[in-house]
């Protein structure tokens, strides 16, 4: 797949994978659902799902590290502030041969432009959190995402790119 294609197919991932609400309780139930898929995986991630203002869940794994809940942060970061999921906006910026910092202005302190965070995006509002894992190559980590929110949201046709 091309990169044009892919972070076409990212974008239309973006695209479906809306929530028709999302609170306290809707992230404690996607996070859960994670950990329960990563732990049938034997994968050894961090789950951070957070607003810019708070943190809504969060979760360390057997085998992570606190490498991973600060990637995991970084990543989010990057959803915050572009409402895009952490895996494209690296697609993007690599198309474009920008750097991360300073072209784009992403410092690698406070944000990390790899796979593995997700918008978490509500009908007719927007996106209001980000949820991010860690533990994984990006690819995996951006999967472990979208499969299971194109499960919660019932959408087995929501294509899941084999990104890379």
């Amino acid at each position: 797949m091309s990169a044009d294609s892919l972070i076409e197919a990212l974008l239309r991932q973006e695209q479906l994978l809306v929530l028709p609400a999302f609170d306290e309780i809707a992230a404690f139930e996607i996070g859960s659902a994670i950990r329960a898929e990563a732990i049938a995986r034997h994968a050894p991630v961090v789950i951070d799902i957070r607003t810019a203002a708070r943190r809504f869940y969060f979760a360390a794994l057997p085998g992570s590290s606190a490498d991973n809940e600060d990637w995991a942060r970084r990543k989010a970061n990057v959803v915050l502030r572009c409402h895009a999921s952490s895996l494209r906006i690296g697609l993007q910026l690599a198309a474009k041969n920008r750097p991360q910092w300073p072209d784009a202005g992403l410092n690698h302190k406070d944000y990390a432009v790899h796979g593995g965070s997700f918008p978490v995006q509500v009908v007719g509002v927007g996106v209001l959190a980000a949820i991010a894992v860690s533990g994984l190559p990006s690819r995996d980590d951006h999967l472990l995402i979208t499969g299971v929110l194109a499960k919660r949201l019932g959408a087995a046709d929501i294509p899941l790119p084999s990104v890379g």
